[in-house]
């Protein structure tokens, strides 16, 4: 399957423009990578992906990744060291929750961009934007074959 067969190239630009949107309000940063597949365990390969983009390399440890392997139906978000040790335990989890709801409706652009600006909020609340901030790690979507 086909990334634009997965998500249509109109509503990757709705991804791009929520991240841009959510990023305004914050020091942090939020990527999104798609694949086909992945192994057995999710986290594990979305945690290569997060090393692999570097996105520990954020001034405040601030990164958050969407990983999703669409023909494996399986997904995983996360955060770096320094958004986790602020977020409440559950919250990656009612942020999954909320995807996976679009997911299986069949809507995967509404569901990322609604978990974008949840994300973007929370980094707000604790990582507001800076005035000489800078916009680390792209915005736009990333994908592997």
């Amino acid at each position: 399957m086909q990334l634009d067969s997965f998500i249509s190239i109109p509503d990757q630009g709705r991804v791009v423009d929520a991240i841009g949107d959510a990023e305004k309000m914050t020091s942090g940063e939020i990527r999104v990578h798609l694949t086909p597949k992945c192994g057995n365990d999710v986290m594990r390969d979305a945690i290569k992906t997060f090393n692999r983009l570097k996105m520990y390399k954020t001034r405040h440890r601030n990164g958050v990744l969407i990983y999703m392997a669409f023909e494996s139906r399986k997904f995983a978000i996360l955060g770096d060291a320094g958004i986790n040790a602020v977020v409440p335990e559950d919250y990656w989890d009612n942020e999954k929750d909320t995807l996976l709801e679009h997911l299986k409706a069949g809507d995967p652009a509404t569901g990322l961009c609604k978990v974008i600006a949840s994300v973007g909020e929370k980094l707000k609340a604790f990582f507001p934007a800076e005035e000489d901030d800078e916009n680390e790690l792209s915005n736009e979507i990333s994908y592997e074959e």
